[in-house]
């Protein structure tokens, strides 16, 4: 009898501690293993931090200090005194389960413990350990009257993939260093560990190229507008060429060593042979057309010259020879992205120079033009110790014997490339362009397309058809033509890349939307203290417009999440919880002008007030009808 009782209570303490895990904890990414145990960490006043000599271990130590003081207020001492607050322990055997990255975080009521086979793996396990503690932890002054307490826990984690990426398109518009020393710290919040800077493109060119000093006095500038990129009138002669800006080379070595310190590589990207007019304007001989030194760096109007480097120029090949020559001195990460998407052929049909290559190198189209000038720059990169890798408009004139490739449109360039053998990264538009709208177009800055969270969050970089080894991992991309300041880098690239930080880092069977936006609520929360801006799309509704059978405009509504109530007016007036309620399709009234909704939890508005014109449910309806 006693030890069928024991066995109940066993079972009883198992099923408690399961729930505890999934009610209490909101930590993003999702760990491998979490076992929620009795008890509370208590903060003290007094922290000690021991660690070993290893390389790297200091720069944990020092990420804790910062984050426990700046909140806490408590005095935070490093040594490598074994009797301490927080341990930092590197494995004297390696765990292979846990890998490169990995860690086992133990909280007791008596301290914290964090063993890993690496420094990376000390700093993700240091990480979780912060999302444990309260959100006031993420202020960035001193938060009072606050208990310090973490749960008593047991976490495995380690990575599902190698490659966790976010691509910062810092050409459009230029952020500054300590901007992107901000963008650095917020990703590393979440794990990920490669910052792809876009560094240059037809609106700037931003890194110091001490040979071709032209690419920043010139490349570097443009003429400032305000409104909806793409459709700014030209500039004109009189209008300042002072916006922008670019990174010298001891800025990128700081950016570098910044990164480094928080265990992220930064991938440097210079866009060719397309989006290059940035480089066409400071040096016109790069060009295949004769009107090229009339050009200027493109501010955002309507792009109607040519923006492609010529190929057939061994001008072309002694330019990237030294800019790559620098670069790869600055960046000690493996790989160095050359582009290769969107690049215009036009310009080279009308070239009789490029005829004359297609002729000598017997090249049938144009594709294989741009092929061959990929083959000679992945040529240039290896010579400088360094991995090529391009956009996936790269396979199709054939690719370079070891170029990697990343999938942006879909995933369909990342299979073709893995099932050739070829390295490859999953950033597909599909799940990981944060530059699209995420809620209704009426409410966002307007791009092409829309990418809701619950979207991002079905992102699995592994095609079922091809090699998993072959896939490094994913991707999300912030591109930047509609994005004028950094507080709108931090708009979109939040919640959004909450979700992808999932996708990369937490094994398949642990994601569950279910499970994941209650946690994407409660680090809004932190994120607040921390003062970052993030989308509150998730809790707008989208709108479904249609003619029904009666010949009346008619409107439906859904939410990405569920519990939330919609309210609605169609008389001008600003709705509440008093007013209707969406139960049904509605009809729109005759003569009413506009509706606004707004969103619910319980009897407080979580959701933006969105006023909708009826002109415009009634293009979509009409658009629907037409099968558009």
């Amino acid at each position: 009898m006693k030890k069928y009782l024991l066995l109940i209570f066993c079972c009883y303490n198992a099923i408690s501690t399961f729930a505890q895990t999934n009610k209490t904890l909101s930590i993003i990414p999702e760990p491998v293993k979490t076992v929620v145990k009795k008890g509370q960490f208590i903060l003290p006043k007094q922290i000690s931090i021991s660690a070993s000599n290893k390389k790297g271990a200091d720069e944990v130590s020092r990420f804790l200090k910062n984050k426990l003081e700046v909140a806490s207020g408590s005095k935070v001492k490093i040594s490598s005194n074994s009797v301490a607050t927080i341990k930092l322990i590197f494995l004297k055997k390696a765990d292979e389960t846990l890998g490169y990255e990995g860690y086992h975080l133990y909280v007791t009521k008596n301290g914290v413990a964090i063993k890993a086979n690496s420094a990376a793996g000390l700093f993700y396990g240091a990480q979780t350990f912060i999302q444990l503690l309260p959100k006031e932890i993420e202020s960035k002054t001193i938060v009072k009257h606050i208990n310090w307490v973490a749960p008593c826990v047991d976490i495995i984690d380690y990575p599902r993939f190698g490659w966790r990426g976010l691509m910062l398109d810092v050409s459009r518009h230029f952020f500054t260093k300590d901007e992107v020393k901000d963008y650095i710290d917020q990703m590393a919040a979440y794990k990920f560990n490669i910052l792809h800077m876009h560094l240059t493109d037809d609106e700037g060119w931003r890194i110091e190229i001490k040979s071709l000093p032209r690419l920043t006095t010139v490349g570097a500038y443009n003429v400032k507008k305000i409104g909806q990129f793409g459709n700014f009138s030209a500039p004109t002669p009189d209008e300042p060429r002072t916006y922008g800006g670019f990174y010298t080379q001891d800025e990128i070595r700081e950016l570098v060593k910044y990164a480094s310190e928080r265990f992220i590589n930064i991938m440097p990207e210079i866009d060719v042979p397309g989006h290059s007019l940035a480089a066409i304007v400071a040096y016109p001989e790069l060009s295949v057309t004769a009107a090229a030194n009339t050009y200027q760096v493109h501010s955002g109007e309507r792009l109607s010259v040519d923006n492609t480097l010529n190929p057939s120029s061994e001008k072309t090949y002694a330019f990237l020879d030294k800019v790559l020559t620098e670069v790869a001195q600055l960046f000690p990460f493996g790989y160095i992205h050359l582009g290769g998407d969107e690049c215009t052929k036009e310009y080279w049909a009308k070239s009789d120079s490029v005829t004359a290559l297609m002729k000598k190198e017997n090249l049938k189209n144009y594709e294989e033009v741009q092929s061959y000038f990929e083959k000679r720059l992945e040529t240039i990169v290896e010579s400088k110790g360094k991995k090529f890798m391009g956009w996936d408009e790269i396979i199709e004139g054939g690719l370079g014997p070891n170029a990697a490739v990343m999938s942006w449109r879909g995933i369909k360039g990342g299979i073709i490339a893995a099932k050739l053998g070829h390295q490859v990264v999953m950033s597909p538009t599909t799940f990981a362009y944060l530059d699209y709208m995420q809620s209704d177009r009426i409410t966002e800055p307007h791009v092409y397309a829309s990418l809701r969270l619950n979207k991002s969050y079905q992102f699995d970089p592994v095609p079922d058809s091809v090699d998993a080894k072959l896939i490094l991992g994913g991707q999300a991309n912030l591109w930047t033509e509609q994005v004028y300041n950094f507080r709108q880098v931090e708009y979109m690239t939040w919640p959004r890349a909450m979700a992808i930080a999932e996708d990369v880092w937490s094994a398949k069977e642990k994601k569950s939307w279910k499970t994941f936006f209650p946690k994407v609520e409660k680090h809004f929360e932190r994120l607040n203290e921390a003062e970052i801006k993030y989308g509150p799309g998730v809790y707008d509704p989208s709108f479904e417009a249609k003619v029904n059978a009666d010949n009346k405009l008619e409107v439906e509504f859904s939410t990405e999440v569920s519990g939330l109530d919609i309210y609605y007016s169609f008389d001008n007036s600003y709705p509440d919880r008093f007013y209707p309620k969406y139960t049904e399709a509605l009809v729109v009234p005759k003569d009413a002008t506009q509706l606004r909704v707004i969103t619910y939890k319980g009897k407080q508005p979580i959701g933006r007030m969105i006023t909708m014109p009826v002109s415009e449910l009634q293009h979509r309806a009409d658009a629907r009808k037409k099968g558009n």
